[in-house]
């Protein structure tokens, strides 16, 4: 699934209040496990079915030198002893017997976007040492605003999109095609007696190809492609407006067409061409307000939150 690194530590940082203490009591929870002092890996195993967010887990000296192997969350065992973690991002920001809390970085053990935590710890003797989980961040997010059901089903909804854009695709081909034949037919017929309104026909399968092709590179691009934040509310503002912005120039095309029949003499268009004219200065007027309203009203829950932050 693609994330936005940058959506993600927003969310983050919007959050640090309560992702603090929840990382602190998940290092307690692993230094009281009654398997942790002999078996630390199974204890961090087991602490994972609850902590799903949690990658690894190792063991440092004073030193910063690792005294364990890399212990991912199902209990195996990876490489990393005897490494020194010293200029690691928690070890350079740590304070003396405090929980300390890194800020993101990329890990290097998982590639993962990620920040740690570490704490002190006695293991095996009485030489003070640290323990640090890996939190791989992007699920720690979703855990906290309760977003892992959607997420699980991402690539259902990809998948579904992906055919609703192929098939938009393959008519948009299916059109291409008519508007060859037609206008292979028109080339034909130039010597003879021929249609005027003939190309104004090719043109409306032109515009709706546009119109349909446009549709499918929106949908592609807005829920395939990137990576949609649904708590953002200028993310849903975003594709809304290029949807609507699509009917709007397939609307304006048809009532210029429309119009060009009715100036040729058929008089009978000219209703339908006005009405479809004042259908696209109500849309557009109507997008616009709602543009407006939704970029004022994001615009002032930022400014409460941010209010509420210094507060």
């Amino acid at each position: 699934m693609g994330i936005s690194y940058l959506s993600v530590i927003e969310r983050y940082q919007e959050h640090h209040s309560v992702i603090t203490p929840l990382l602190d009591a998940l290092i307690q929870s692993l230094q009281a496990h009654p398997q942790w002092q002999n078996q630390p890996h199974l204890a961090f195993a087991k602490l994972c079915q609850h902590y799903h967010f949690a990658e690894l887990c190792y063991l440092l000296d004073s030193n910063a030198v690792q005294l364990s192997a890399n212990i991912d969350n199902k209990g195996n065992t990876l490489h990393g002893q005897g490494c020194s973690r010293a200029s690691r991002p928690y070890f350079t920001a740590q304070q003396q017997g405090q929980f300390t809390l890194s800020e993101p970085y990329i890990s290097l053990a998982t590639g993962n976007l990620c920040v740690s935590v570490m704490a002190p710890c006695h293991q095996g003797s009485d030489n003070q040492g640290y323990v640090v989980v890996d939190i791989h961040l992007a699920q720690l997010v979703e855990y906290v605003m309760g977003d892992r059901s959607r997420s699980r089903f991402s690539g259902v909804f990809k998948a579904g999109y992906s055919v609703i854009v192929m098939s938009l695709f393959t008519l948009v081909l299916v059109l291409m095609y008519t508007v060859s034949m037609e206008i292979w037919h028109l080339l034909l017929s130039l010597n003879g007696d021929s249609d005027p309104l003939q190309p104004f026909g090719i043109i409306i399968f032109i515009t709706l190809a546009l119109s349909v092709f446009d549709l499918g590179k929106t949908i592609l691009e807005e829920e395939i492609l990137m990576h949609k934040d649904i708590f953002r509310h200028s993310s849903t503002r975003r594709t809304i407006t290029r949807f609507i912005s699509t009917i709007l120039i397939a609307i304006s095309i048809e009532a210029l067409l429309t119009m060009f029949k009715a100036s040729l003499g058929q008089t009978e268009y000219t209703t339908a061409a006005l009405l479809m004219m004042l259908s696209v200065m109500g849309l557009l007027i109507g997008l616009g307000v709602y543009v407006y309203l939704g970029a004022k009203a994001e615009l002032l829950l930022i400014q409460a939150q941010r209010a509420k932050k210094g507060s």
